[in-house]
């Protein structure tokens, strides 16, 4: 697996080898040790699916805030998305920043996020399905987010009209929201 720092510390993006032939193809999309090798200690405890069945679903921009925050490592096995973090710890050279990475079941790209950032994606095909390991559980209580289309943020979602649920609609904006998060070096 090839790991690929971002200017974010701590985001990675991780590429694993895949095997492919006539049959189909063979891939290993985690290996504790070998993440345990680039620094990433995390012990995931549950693992999610989403299915969205058409164009433009945009889910986040999310987080669990502490003691509930989650890491995370994302990717897409079927389809294609637009997969974008946005950087909440207090204190982090990339504080309020965002980064984004297109996830799809022919470039096999994950994305490892670390506690304190925020995630959402936008859907670029018809059929996406969208699987993520957390290192912490589901937490309602914990939910957070903010509005997927803040201007103080600036992320550029692909030029198509964004599908949202009615709570995704309502978040806040960056300066109106207090972080929990504290960016540890």
């Amino acid at each position: 697996m090839e790991f690929r720092a971002t200017k974010f510390p701590g985001l990675v993006v991780c590429i694993p080898r895949v095997f492919g032939d006539k049959r189909g193809f063979f891939m290993e999309s985690y290996s504790q040790r070998l993440f345990a090798d680039q620094g990433i200690e995390t012990a995931f405890v549950q693992d999610n699916h989403a299915r969205s069945v058409q164009k433009g679903v945009l889910r986040g921009v999310h987080f669990q805030a502490p003691p509930h925050a989650q890491a995370k490592l994302v990717r897409v096995s079927k389809g294609a998305a637009w997969d974008v973090v946005v950087d909440l710890r207090k204190g982090s050279p990339t504080y309020g920043e965002w980064y984004a990475e297109t996830l799809s079941d022919e470039n096999f790209h994950q994305l490892f996020i670390p506690q304190g950032f925020a995630h959402a994606y936008m859907t670029l095909t018809d059929v996406v399905e969208f699987q993520y390991k957390t290192d912490n559980f589901y937490a309602p209580e914990s939910e957070g987010g903010l509005i997927w289309n803040d201007p103080d943020i600036g992320i550029e979602w692909p030029d198509c009209t964004p599908v949202l649920s009615d709570k995704d609609l309502v978040l806040p904006r960056l300066r109106d929201f207090v972080s929990p998060f504290v960016f540890d070096g």
